[in-house]
């Protein structure tokens, strides 16, 4: 039996499904919300149901986006022709932070991991390999982070493309082995970008 009321109890064990949120975590939060006034606690529903009702994703890159296509994908400022994969929408501000990179992006919501069932078909890689196949991009940069599944990603991506005229890249060592990409400052991540290499498998 539950040792909060029933409404409490639940709201707990719905932020205990957010990413590092635990228990304790979850409670505070709860008890947060319980003391915030009628109109706090109501903004924060309407930005959860107007974030599930606004938001999808590009059609283009897979970017979350609320125009379709996205803001990279319409920019008539931007290289559309220079392609930036990375694994969530999350990096996508890393790599802005730069300040350095004009081109646009392609999100993969994901890396293989066959341990969780992800395989390449579970991966959003179609739209980019049909672009490249036909002509509209000239160079692909493997913005995934040097992980097991994001080598074992850029490796399958690149084998992928090979049949293309595209050149592809892999973002230099400026990202340290095994470290999340979406964690990056912007130094480090500018360096990466200009050191980046041709693929070679």
């Amino acid at each position: 039996m539950s040792r909060f009321a029933e409404p409490m109890a639940r709201l707990i064990e719905e932020l205990k499904k957010l990413p590092g949120v635990g228990s304790k975590t979850a409670q505070r939060y709860a008890f947060h919300l319980l003391r915030s006034s009628d109109d706090d606690a109501t903004a924060l529903a309407d930005a959860v149901r107007g974030l599930k009702a606004s938001l999808r994703l590009c059609t283009v890159c897979n970017n979350v986006t609320d125009v379709d296509p996205c803001i990279f994908c319409a920019s008539p400022t931007r290289n559309q022709r220079l392609v930036c994969v990375v694994e969530e929408p999350t990096s996508i501000a890393t790599v802005e932070r730069t300040q350095g990179y004009n081109g646009v992006y392609h999100v993969l919501h994901g890396t293989l991991s066959p341990l969780h069932g992800v395989g390449p078909e579970q991966l959003r890689a179609v739209g980019l390999l049909d672009r490249a196949a036909h002509g509209e991009v000239d160079e692909v940069i493997l913005a995934m982070s040097p992980t097991l599944e994001g080598e074992a990603t850029a490796s399958w991506l690149a084998s992928a493309l090979r049949g293309s005229t595209v050149k592809v890249t892999r973002i230099a060592t400026g990202v340290p082995a095994g470290a999340d990409i979406e964690y990056t400052d912007e130094v480090t991540m500018a360096r990466a970008l200009e050191g980046r290499r041709e693929w070679k498998s």
